[in-house]
């Protein structure tokens, strides 16, 4: 696959497609390199998740890469980068055919209430701008045995489409650079909307697990302008800036 301004690399295994570009990025700073990298990995050994969590899937079985590119946002912003990549890769699944495919904040692509695959992303600055690597895995075969082994809700491609990865990456990354590139010039005001559209839990009573320990229920009430989720509560709207969505059902 080739995309115009981006290199794009493919290799059979890595540590973590994440961990590869942010160990580059010293010595691409050095050298002044500004090129987008793309890093596509078939097996990934210490694949990572949200919140230091193990990236799971076997050889074969899913679709791991990652996209490093310099953001020149201020960096209050960059925290909506996932819920960016999110907008992007959900919309480009639901082009490919998987039609109820959606977004579970801040960074689970979802379909009907099962996990079909997760993003993680990452930033380094300095000043001139901000090196953003923005990994995102997709589950493409082996949902059962994936589901047993984390004994929670999985889903893959398979039972939607047939698992073409290399269809299915280029489609990502070209909707993946289009949601940056509005992010860049407009920031995140340009993308809420979608994302909103795309929610998988709109209207439904949530249930979170916050940052301190403590959980916060009430109804899921769409995004603020800096991209935390907001919730109706009983005291009234609150916006929620990190937390991990345990449960939701309707209102």
């Amino acid at each position: 696959m080739e995309i115009p301004g981006v290199e794009v690399r493919h290799v059979a295994r890595c540590t973590s497609t994440n961990s590869v570009l942010l160990a580059e990025a010293q010595e691409s700073a050095r050298q002044g390199a500004e090129r987008p990298v793309l890093l596509v990995a078939a097996e990934q050994t210490a694949g990572r998740g949200r919140r230091g969590r193990r990236w799971h899937g076997a050889p074969g079985e899913g679709l791991t890469f990652s996209l490093a590119l310099r953001v020149r946002r201020p960096v209050r912003e960059l925290a909506a980068l996932s819920l960016v990549a999110g907008v992007a890769a959900a919309s480009a699944l639901r082009a490919c055919g998987i039609a109820r495919a959606a977004l579970k904040w801040p960074n689970d692509l979802m379909v009907d209430g099962a996990k079909l695959g997760g993003i993680l992303v990452e930033t380094r600055s300095d000043r001139r701008a901000t090196l953003a690597v923005i990994g995102i895995g997709i589950n493409l075969r082996g949902a059962d045995a994936l589901a047993a082994r984390l004994r929670r809700r999985v889903t893959a491609v398979e039972r939607y489409v047939a698992p073409d990865a290399d269809a299915l990456l280029a489609a990502v990354a070209a909707a993946l650079l289009e949601a940056l590139a509005a992010f860049e010039a407009r920031g995140f005001e340009a993308l809420r909307g979608a994302w909103e559209a795309l929610d998988a839990h709109a209207g439904q009573r949530v249930r979170l697990r916050l940052a301190d320990g403590r959980s916060l229920s009430g109804v899921a009430a769409g995004l603020a302008e800096d991209g935390a989720l907001r919730i109706r509560t009983r005291a009234g709207l609150r916006a929620v800036h990190s937390a991990r969505l345990v449960s939701a059902r309707a209102a």
